[in-house]
């Protein structure tokens, strides 16, 4: 079993930046890939990063790339996602999930990652 908790979350205005990370526990982290999720209100939970075991392989989703990065220290149990010139529709919760598997894609839906966070909420004001 794999604990997820996210933080980082907050308030920002149009343009500026957050860091989200999320730290897990148990001694597998380092096998597992990692992603980052997000949910609106009243829309559908939506892929927007994922980063495989070892950080060598990245994705993102089209909405955030050239704006946000993905990221792992293994030795700290930690994915981070750093979110750069932050825009009003990327208000929503996010979250963290855990793949029982080495290897991700931005093709995974969110039924195929196995442990979830509680999720951190970000509003970006205009």
């Amino acid at each position: 079993q794999v604990q997820l908790v996210e933080s980082g979350g907050g308030l920002v205005q149009a343009g500026g930046s957050l860091r989200l990370s999320c730290a897990a526990s148990g001694r597998t982290f380092s096998t597992y890939a990692m992603g980052w999720f997000r949910q609106a209100p009243g829309k559908e939970r939506e892929f927007v990063a994922a980063i495989n075991w070892s950080g060598g392989s990245t994705y993102y989703a089209d909405s955030v790339k050239g704006r946000f990065t993905i990221s792992r220290d293994n030795a700290k149990n930690t994915v981070y996602l750093q979110m750069n010139s932050l825009k009003p529709e990327d208000t929503a919760v996010y979250y963290c999930a855990a793949r029982r598997s080495r290897y991700t894609s931005a093709q995974l839906k969110s039924d195929e990652y196995d442990y979830w966070g509680q999720g951190t909420r970000i509003t970006v004001s205009s």
